[in-house]
């Protein structure tokens, strides 16, 4: 065994070890299966060794009652076999796809607490691919490693029938026997890594595949119908390589397997024939014995299909357990505090904060306070670090430095559920789940079914919506679409905004809310947005100076740090880069270069 080799099989014990707990909760069934396999088991010995006294009783002594009762015993043990084959595999696949439910709640709940920066650096693509494809190779493991039992279990009874009956021979048919553990290794270390590559392949295909969907609209704004579809051919063209290889290793390994197989029954149709010409044993035996030598090498040609499977389960195992194991990738944790309001404070101070990867921070030194009742407006240009301020309120990213106090207490002591359930954020990205009106403004609520009608309603009414969700087919009940896709991008708005109503909370946040509107939509949404921020702390982002004119602080960014603080009339006559924004914007006069951005900083 080369050290390759050796070091794939020290690291494929723990990994299927770990396959194989996820079954422990199933042990009843799983004791039911083991038992059916062992009942197979017997029942292949059985078969074979009742060819000998079947022969001599029928041809070499003639005995008529015995020609009734074997051929009736050859009928009772193969349907014996039968029943329980079935109850085998029917125990063992219910259990596999109770494992595999399993997991992949187990891993889309674990990405799902995964911190924001998880998913600025992994697309979407792959993640679906491991809870979907490797999740559900995993499922096959212990199956595979209970046929393999089995394959193992027949062997044992058959070579038992056979030395029982005559060791000499039976010596000779487990000769060969050796060769048949090279070409299993073989094939087994090479669909392992194919596995591995096979599933690497079925994620980038599922990337491209969310990338060309998902953004439909602009393929065909762009007419790139062709190369979305050329670029995707190139890689299902890889797969296909791939999956060539994987077919070719199959396939050779079956007549191999079948060849090693032959040498050993040759071996002992050659030899008991020389017995029976010599008449040192029947012909019953030597029919028992080229019928239980045929018995003993299929099983062994099947350890490489289950073995197969075992390597296919763990290629899947690696990709799985390397998002549920990695250190790397550690889920979001809040503290143990519970917060229930009233908003009292929020304080920054000093806070820092750099992406991953860049070399300028987007937040440098920071500090502002915002205390309950306050309108405050963050302005300043792309790229100087309002949404990454922002975003730090909710914990979406935690900063490398400072301090994000709420209620005079450390944001990292809140329970993230009840910090998160306490603040509303409406975006210019205005994300809408594909189902009904109703389930998405009560999203909060665990769905609209069970929520307060009138209060959606009332909702809806307050963020200037219940007009045209009254107009369409199904009223509250109308299924959106994917991200809302079957209504105007005010509509969309509206509806967060209602969505944000509906969730109550004392801290809001409005990021570029109206950004993306023509005249008609914005006006329809600020003035749902008057009504959201009524009797609320709010902070808004906006680039349209106009929207926070009339803002009780306005705090001016520039390259991640607060340049200068106070009102409208203040700030004009004291900052000249604000003086200048608001030139830009009223006077139209061309838009300057903005600093360098790094990160995923919208604003």
């Amino acid at each position: 065994m080369g050290s390759d080799t050796k070091k794939d099989y020290l690291r494929s014990i723990p990994l299927l070890k770990r396959c194989v707990g996820y079954f422990a909760p199933y042990k009843g069934a799983i004791a039911l299966a083991v038992i059916s396999m062992a009942i197979v088991a017997v029942s292949s010995s059985a078969s074979a060794y009742l060819f000998q006294p079947a022969w001599d009783s029928i041809f070499a002594e003639h005995d008529r009652t015995k020609l009734v009762l074997y051929p009736l015993l050859v009928v009772l043990v193969f349907l014996v076999k039968g029943v329980f084959r079935y109850a085998q595999n029917y125990l063992m696949r219910m259990c596999g796809l109770r494992v595999l439910e399993r997991l992949r709640n187990e891993l889309h709940g674990k990405i799902l607490r995964l911190p924001m920066n998880f998913f600025d650096d992994t697309q979407v693509g792959m993640l679906q691919s491991r809870i979907i494809m490797d999740v559900n190779m995993i499922r096959n493991s212990l199956p595979a490693v209970v046929m393999l039992v089995r394959s193992c279990l027949e062997v044992v009874g058959l070579l038992g029938v056979a030395f029982y009956m005559n060791p000499k021979l039976a010596s000779l048919a487990v000769f060969v026997l050796p060769l048949a553990v090279y070409p299993i290794i073989y094939f087994g270390k090479k669909l392992r890594k194919i596995g591995r590559r096979n599933q690497s392949k079925i994620s980038d295909i599922s990337v491209i595949l969310n990338e060309a969907f998902s953004g439909i609209r602009v393929v065909k704004a762009f007419a790139t119908e062709g190369h979305e579809n050329a670029r995707f051919a190139v890689e299902n063209r890889r797969l296909v390589d791939i999956a060539r290889k994987e077919v070719i290793f199959s396939e050779m390994s079956s007549p191999i397997m079948d060849m090693v197989g032959a040498l050993g029954i040759a071996a002992v149709m050659w030899y008991c024939g020389q017995q029976v010409m010599n008449g040192e044993i029947t012909q019953g035996m030597f029919i028992s014995f080229v019928a239980a030598a045929g018995l003993i090498y299929e099983p062994i040609k099947k350890f490489n299909s289950y073995n197969m499977d075992v390597q296919r389960a763990l290629a899947g195992a690696e990709r799985v357990f390397e998002i549920l194991d990695a250190p790397e990738i550690a889920v979001e944790e809040g503290g143990q505090v519970e917060f229930a309001g009233p908003f009292e404070e929020l304080r920054l101070q000093d806070v820092r904060f750099t992406y991953p990867g860049c070399a300028r921070p987007a937040l440098d030194g920071v500090s502002l306070t915002v205390r309950a009742g306050q309108r405050v407006a963050l302005v300043g240009p792309s790229g100087s670090g309002k949404t990454t301020l922002v975003n730090l309120l909710p914990r979406f990213y935690v900063p490398q430095a400072g301090l994000v106090e709420l209620n005079g207490r450390p944001v990292q002591d809140y329970s993230l559920a009840s910090l998160r359930r306490n603040i509303g954020i409406v975006s210019q990205d205005a994300f809408l789940f594909d189902t009904s009106v109703r389930d998405n403004i009560a999203y909060g609520e665990q769905g609209g079914e069970t929520a307060d009608p009138e209060r959606i309603e009332s909702c809806a009414r307050a963020a200037y919506a219940h007009e045209f969700v009254t107009q369409m087919p199904e009223g509250y009940d109308t299924v959106l679409g994917e991200r809302g896709v079957k209504i105007s991008g005010g509509q969309k708005q509206r509806l967060t905004i209602a969505r944000a109503l509906f969730k109550n909370p004392p801290l809001l946040i409005l990021d570029e809310a109206t950004s993306a509107l023509d005249t008609e939509s914005e006006r329809k949404v600020q003035a749902a947005l008057e009504n959201l921020m009524q009797n609320r702390t709010s902070i808004v982002i906006a680039h349209r100076l106009s929207t926070v004119t009339g803002a009780d602080m306005i705090v001016v960014m520039e390259r991640g740090r607060v340049v200068a603080t106070g009102t409208h009339g203040e700030l004009l006559a004291s900052c000249p880069l604000y003086a200048r924004l608001h030139s830009m914007q009223f006077r139209e006069e061309p838009g300057q270069g903005a600093p360098e951005s790094c990160g995923p900083e919208p604003a």
